[in-house]
């Protein structure tokens, strides 16, 4: 994988001939795609199909077997939720942003981490723990983590998993604001929610 100055390439993300193995096991084999600046891909395809392997890989949490890979910025660019949730039970939930605040420099950490929790419905919850918290709570959180450091390159992995029905709404009025002005990768099994949004699709057989 290469991350490159966001002026040194065209797409914000490139990947290409992309394969990925675990021992015997070929989990993606020969897979191309490019993300323009702006750009909203959402990659589909079965369970099994890859697209978890391939979110992973274009954050840099996988390497490729073989293949190029190319995203445009620094790693403090990229915003990730993956199935795991990435954030401290043992924290609350403004703890956990304030830590995230502290790791990626974000200039007043407070006020954003206050914003983020009060849009997502967890400002009542901020001093919990989030051990305490339910799936779907803690879902919302983690999504307070990718967008905290407002990043330029967003890669979702299944975003919509164990929300209810205001939690997802949240999500389809962020993304839609988000639209145009970040890059945007994500995987999902219902193309139908984002298609509105979608610059192109990415179907792994």
């Amino acid at each position: 994988m290469t991350i490159a100055a966001a002026d040194e390439l065209d797409p914000a993300i490139l990947g290409a001939g992309l394969e990925k193995r675990y021992g015997r096991k070929r989990v993606l084999r020969g897979v191309s795609f490019a993300v323009p600046r702006g750009g909203f891909l959402v990659v589909t395809g079965a369970n099994g199909a890859g697209k978890t392997t391939l979110l992973r890989l274009v954050v840099g949490l996988a390497a490729p077997t073989h293949g190029v890979l190319q995203v445009a910025g620094e790693r403090g660019d990229l915003g990730f939720v993956g199935h795991e949730p990435l954030v401290y039970g043992e924290l609350t939930a403004l703890e956990n942003l304030d830590l995230f605040g502290r790791l990626y420099r974000v200039p007043d950490r407070r006020e954003r981490s206050g914003m983020l929790l009060e849009r997502f419905g967890l400002w009542e919850a901020r001093s919990r723990r989030v051990s305490a918290y339910s799936r779907g709570m803690v879902q919302r959180l983690a999504l307070c983590r990718a967008l905290l450091h407002d990043p330029a390159v967003l890669v979702l992995d299944e975003p919509f998993t164990a929300l209810d029905e205001d939690g997802a709404g949240v999500l389809d009025s962020e993304l839609a604001a988000l639209a145009g002005e970040r890059t945007i990768m994500l995987s999902t099994h219902d193309p139908s929610r984002v298609a509105a949004l979608a610059t192109d699709r990415l179907i792994l057989a």
